[in-house]
């Protein structure tokens, strides 16, 4: 006989929502093959819920709100926010590899207070091994291979930490459930677990969640929607550096990025990435320009390259890397349009040297002057940066934050700037570089070639 008290639905592994029958296409999200079953358990009866009583607002307002617990990591923290607030609950993404558990246990080391690390994929011993080798020494950290989680919540009742880490969620299972750890019952389960824990013993939990083909947090996308802030560790094998980002903040911005370097002793700070970037820059070859980023609030210098070629094939080549392949069209044709370069019959290859990606207009005009030097086979000045958006008319456009980016352009030696000239202000006409205000794409290309 059906056990009458477990329910089974269909939850979808994109949008997270439910549903009591199965549809090949997601109602929600229109997404195809993402339902799978999923049981849940009846409620038990003869059994008492215990619900949170409510408190006047003037009341929490009255009292000290919970301070920051700084990781003692400066890139770390400026992601966050300014360090972890207690009682939240962290979502830490990425690749296989690219070192989630590393700044995990680095953000353990400097914390003066218990904390629990589980890691049901490697053992006490394992993990005690590499803590060693990136020295990480800490009084205050306890090592766990539980993968059980009524086992994890005895822990953290007996130790009563202030910071939890789980590496990793897909690892984790409920002995309740009728189904395999890493399958989206599993996962939507268990964060709901560790959700209720962190809020009603204030304890700050970072779950740590490997990362699919696509790009998201493999399991289901209610994960993303309950926790307080999702992190992405990204990082290339190519390279040795790792950027953080945070998609999502409810105590903080999500434009900030932190910068690391990887070697054999863990992740090591970045901090003067722009000298990072440049440590390779071309000088005195066609193609190659300077563009100011402004990341969050931090302005990082990146060396743009472009190559333009005859192209031997019927359709021409468009690539790029770390850039919009649509805007790079909408750049192509205005600079054809406006400019009278024809581009119909030419390869175009864009990068941007060091793996960044950037999603800001004010790359354009960099990105466009590269093409144009490479097309006329002309070097840029080695000391100028550009920075600008372009409009469809072939019109140099207004930035935002023009100040802060010079004053990286400044540190690091360069001598001019070619900036929109609706950006100028009295500040920046008194800068020790030597601007040159346009106001089209035919001004900055009078001034270079």
């Amino acid at each position: 006989m059906a056990n009458k008290k477990n329910k089974v639905t269909f939850l979808c592994s994109a949008c997270g929502d439910d549903f009591p029958k199965w549809n090949g296409q997601c109602p929600s999200c229109k997404e195809w093959g993402t339902l799978s079953e999923f049981k849940v358990l009846g409620k038990k009866k003869n059994t008492k819920t215990e619900y949170r009583d409510y408190r006047p607002l003037n009341d929490i307002l009255e009292t000290e709100p919970g301070k920051r617990l700084t990781t003692g990591i400066i890139e770390a923290d400026r992601v966050l926010g300014g360090g972890l607030l207690p009682g939240s609950l962290l979502l830490l993404g990425g690749n296989p590899g690219v070192g989630k558990s590393t700044l995990a246990l680095h953000i353990c080391s400097d914390i003066n207070k218990p904390v629990l690390y589980v890691s049901a994929e490697e053992s006490e011993e394992q993990i005690a091994i590499r803590a060693k080798r990136i020295n990480v020494e800490s009084k205050n950290l306890h090592l766990s291979s539980e993968n059980d989680l009524n086992g994890i919540l005895t822990h953290i009742d007996r130790i009563s930490p202030a910071l939890v880490i789980i590496d990793s969620i897909q690892t984790i299972l409920n002995s309740d459930l009728d189904s395999l750890p890493g399958s989206p019952s599993q996962i939507r389960d268990c964060g709901q677990k560790f959700l209720e824990v962190s809020k009603q013993k204030n304890v700050i939990i970072i779950i740590i969640g490997h990362v699919t083909k696509e790009g998201t947090i493999a399991g289901p996308k209610m994960l993303e929607h309950m926790v307080d802030t999702v992190l992405y560790l990204e990082g290339d094998d190519r390279y040795e550096h790792r950027i953080l980002r945070a998609a999502k903040n409810r105590f903080g911005a999500t434009n900030e990025v932190g910068i690391f370097h990887m070697n054999e002793k863990g992740l090591k700070e970045v901090t003067n990435p722009s000298e990072m970037f440049l440590s390779e820059r071309s000088k005195n070859i066609p193609g190659t320009c300077i563009y100011p980023s402004l990341e969050g609030t931090r302005p990082i210098l990146i060396e743009v390259q472009a190559l333009v070629s005859t192209a031997n094939f019927g359709t021409p080549q468009r690539n790029v890397n770390g850039f919009d392949f649509r805007r790079l069209a909408m750049l192509l044709a205005v600079l054809e349009k406006r400019m009278e370069l024809v581009m119909g019959m030419k390869d175009v290859f864009i990068n941007l040297v060091g793996g960044l990606k950037v999603d800001d207009p004010a790359a354009d005009l960099s990105i466009l002057c590269a093409i144009a030097s490479s097309f006329m086979d002309k070097p840029i000045d080695e000391n100028i940066v550009f920075m600008g958006e372009i409009g469809l008319a072939g019109e140099v456009r207004s930035i935002s934050r023009l100040g802060h980016r010079l004053s990286e352009v400044i540190a690091l030696g360069f001598s001019g700037a070619v900036v929109p000239a609706a950006s100028m202000n009295n500040k920046i006409k008194k800068s020790k570089l030597k601007i040159y205000p346009v106001t089209s794409v035919r001004q900055a290309f009078d001034i270079l070639f």
